[in-house]
């Protein structure tokens, strides 16, 4: 139906995620027909990031640095570490604004029936990060480590495999609570999250 470039341009945009046939249908169509400006920026803008964006070599979140505004902030606490799994989770507890610690992202969680293993996700590295000493911007290292990965089988897997390890290097472990949200009514939460709700309740 429409000209080969065209269908190229669709099928790249189904690339993003929930973009289904019709939505990436309509998004060319509107960048072509409507705002063309719009789309000249879009395509310089997504080149750039793509060939300077890379990961932190501290935190391996997204940044164009070879250490993030993050981790060289000496402002934050370098004794606290919360590993994440995604650089968007990165972005939600900065913007939930009461942690100030340091992070470790993995970019994924074990999976063993895919093949993703402790050293597909950075395991190594942060095993590594667990055994620095500091130094004095630091402190005495990593004193504190938050696990904050997803509330799923495999995060919680992950979660375990994590806190063993760091355990043994005599790093403190916690891990993120999951449960009714705030404003949430108990007729609507389902099952598995008030069965978590339940087993992670805390005294009074």
């Amino acid at each position: 139906m429409f000209s080969p470039l065209i269908e190229d341009l669709i099928r790249a945009l189904r690339c993003l995620p929930g973009v289904g046939p019709k939505s990436a249908q309509r998004m060319a169509m509107y960048l072509l027909e409507k705002d063309r400006d719009a789309a000249g920026l879009l395509a310089t803008t997504l080149q750039q990031a793509v060939e300077k964006v890379g990961r932190c070599s501290r935190c391996r979140t997204l940044t164009e640095q070879e250490v993030c505004a993050l981790c060289s902030n000496t402002r934050r606490d370098h004794s606290m570490l919360c590993v994440v799994e995604t650089p968007a989770d990165v972005l939600a507890i900065e913007q939930a604004g009461n942690y100030h610690g340091l992070y470790f992202v993995l970019h994924g969680h074990l999976s063993p029936i895919d093949g993703v293993g402790p050293a597909d996700i950075g395991l190594d590295v942060l095993g590594e990060r667990l055994s620095e000493k500091g130094d004095e911007q630091e402190g005495s290292g990593i004193r504190e480590l938050i696990v904050a990965t997803n509330p799923t089988v495999e995060g919680e897997a992950t979660a375990q495999f994590i806190a063993e390890r760091a355990r043994a290097k005599g790093v403190a472990v916690s891990r993120i609570a999951h449960g009714v949200p705030i404003g949430g009514e108990l007729e609507y939460i389902d099952g598995g999250t008030l069965a978590h709700a339940f087993n992670s309740r805390t005294v009074l």
